[in-house]
């Protein structure tokens, strides 16, 4: 929770912090995780509007995954920008509350008590930019899919001999009786 109160309601006005928090769980998506309670260095701007507080902010984290080619574990740096609005609750006499549309509400975000949550803005900027696919690198070989050897490990000269999917071996023999090669 962030406290807005020292911003003010005032248009115009801003503020700067950095501050570091613990990652929530979960924050996974396919073979990569922020695992939970690691640290999120969090650099916030926090500007007063007429409608609320707009933050912008950019958060710096480091992500766990196992690369889709070899499945050998990896850890990298995550750097995501993100920019929200969170407006001022209104109250039943304020003049705008007819105007405000009741199917935007759900998704809009709202200050508590001069109070923002900024776990789930962070949360699906974070989960979005992970990676689906990682890679060790990004000439990965891979496994081989005979044996499940690492490739990389191997070399080019690993093999297992010819082999023949038992699919196509009525083809294979029409072209041996035609005198195929």
């Amino acid at each position: 929770m962030v406290d807005t109160r020292p911003l003010g309601r005032q248009p115009g006005s801003m503020r700067k912090e950095t501050r570091v928090v613990p990652a929530p769980p979960p924050m996974a998506v396919g073979m990569a995780e922020v695992p939970a309670g690691s640290d999120i260095e969090l650099d916030l701007r926090l500007e007063a509007v007429m409608e609320g507080v707009l933050v912008t902010g950019e958060a710096r984290t480091r992500y766990a995954a196992e690369c889709a080619r070899c499945l050998d574990p990896l850890s990298r740096e995550l750097e995501v920008d993100f920019q929200e609005l969170f407006r001022y609750p209104l109250d039943d006499d304020h003049p705008l509350v007819d105007e405000v549309d009741v199917g935007d509400e759900d998704e809009d975000y709202y200050l508590e008590d001069d109070l923002l949550d900024l776990e789930p803005v962070i949360r699906d900027a974070v989960v979005l930019a992970l990676p689906q696919s990682p890679l060790c690198r990004d000439d990965c070989p891979g496994l081989c899919v005979e044996c499940g050897v690492k490739l990389a490990d191997v070399g080019p000269e690993h093999s297992h001999g010819e082999s023949f999917d038992p699919r196509w071996e009525a083809l294979r023999q029409l072209r041996e009786e035609s005198g195929g090669s």
